[in-house]
């Protein structure tokens, strides 16, 4: 193979390792109705697409959502990624979405957001990142 073509190959490979930011990790937390959990399951099961695409669209990656009972209590645990540059203009587009905002209304009520949330009338408490391993 001749020298320019070594590398162009080389160049090539260096920009689809370097041309996207890395992503950044978000951890939150809230309560879940122990009387909803079977209705907050099945809405999971089958998210509104249009739900999914606006998430999609918002930088969101390998996004997930955990339920773990602590003594008599239910929380819910999410993770996502962000790959996106201007978090805050995403998760604005994201709360001006129609569907997304019904999509909130349905599952709002299945959720008990803990004290610091609900004190910002938000659903979700952040989480520090206190580890992480690739």
């Amino acid at each position: 193979m001749k020298k320019h073509t070594w590398l162009l190959l080389l160049l090539c490979c260096w920009a689809c390792n370097h041309t996207s930011a890395p992503a950044h990790r978000y951890g939150s937390v809230t309560g879940l109705k122990p009387e909803k959990i079977a209705e907050y399951k099945s809405l999971h099961a089958a998210v509104w697409p249009a739900v999914s695409k606006q998430i999609r669209e918002c930088n969101i990656r390998n996004y997930s959502i955990f339920l773990k009972q602590i003594n008599e209590q239910y929380y819910l645990f999410s993770y996502f990624e962000y790959t996106g540059k201007d978090f805050a203009a995403d998760m604005a587009k994201m709360a001006a979405d129609s569907t997304t905002q019904r999509w909130w209304k349905v599952t709002a009520p299945c959720q008990l957001p803990l004290p610091d949330a609900a004190a910002k009338n938000a659903t979700w408490s952040d989480m520090e990142e206190v580890f992480h391993q690739e």
